[in-house]
């Protein structure tokens, strides 16, 4: 399963789903607590989260985190690790 987050609205989200026909279900995390929690931002007033990617195992446990994404090349990394 693939899970986007973004601090953005339920309804911004949409937009961009939309927009770019991404095929992932996007949360809404407006109090950046998956943020925070996962270390995608260092404080609750931070405007956009950091892009970082975890996989997690079947079990709930974070099999491999990746804190430097390239938007380009990043999907073929994933898929190539998996």
């Amino acid at each position: 399963m693939v899970l986007g987050v973004s601090f953005d609205s339920p309804k911004k989200n949409r937009a961009f789903a939309k927009k770019f026909d991404f095929p992932y279900l996007l949360l809404s995390d407006e109090d950046r607590a998956i943020g925070m929690a996962y270390h995608a931002a260092s404080d609750p007033d931070q405007g956009s989260a950091d892009r970082i990617t975890y996989v997690i195992g079947e079990d709930g446990l974070i099999e491999q985190a990746y804190e430097t994404v390239d938007t380009r090349s990043h999907p073929a990394e994933i898929l190539a690790s998996l």
